[in-house]
């Protein structure tokens, strides 16, 4: 999964690979059961954690204390939409910290998403691997 997003992010000329993307992909291919894995989590954890990073730094800019307050934002709202994927909280910190065009940033982190639960979903239809994902919504 990860080398797939390597290549993508190389074909691309793109940082597609960023390490809460390397956590969720350790989620989705060895617990792939949870919750935490599933489409919705991870598709939607990641988006509005990026999204609460925007928010904070357009209020609070960029230091470590608004990063600190945009994963805290990120967590408390995937809370409350039922879509909790810890790494992503990690995604919202990175948004702060290096402030990333947004449009650039969000259409990457949505494709990288989908193409690692695509990869999910086709290593999950392989021979003694569990099925991925065990619910999309």
């Amino acid at each position: 999964m990860l080398l797939l997003l390597a290549g993508t992010g190389a074909l691309l000329h793109e940082p597609i690979l960023i390490p809460p993307l390397a956590a969720s992909a350790a989620l989705v291919h060895s617990t792939p059961k949870l919750p935490l894995a599933q489409p919705r989590s991870l598709i939607g954890g990641h988006l509005l954690s990026a999204l609460a990073g925007y928010l904070v730094l357009a209020g609070c800019g960029s230091s470590t204390w608004a990063a600190a307050l945009a994963g805290g934002l990120a967590l408390g709202t995937m809370m409350i939409t039922r879509t909790p994927h810890s790494p992503a909280a990690a995604t919202a910190v990175i948004v702060v910290l290096q402030a990333p065009s947004p449009f650039r940033f969000l259409s990457l982190l949505i494709s990288a998403t989908i193409l690692l639960v695509l990869a999910g979903v086709v290593a999950g239809r392989a021979k003694r691997a569990p099925a991925y994902p065990a619910y999309w919504w």
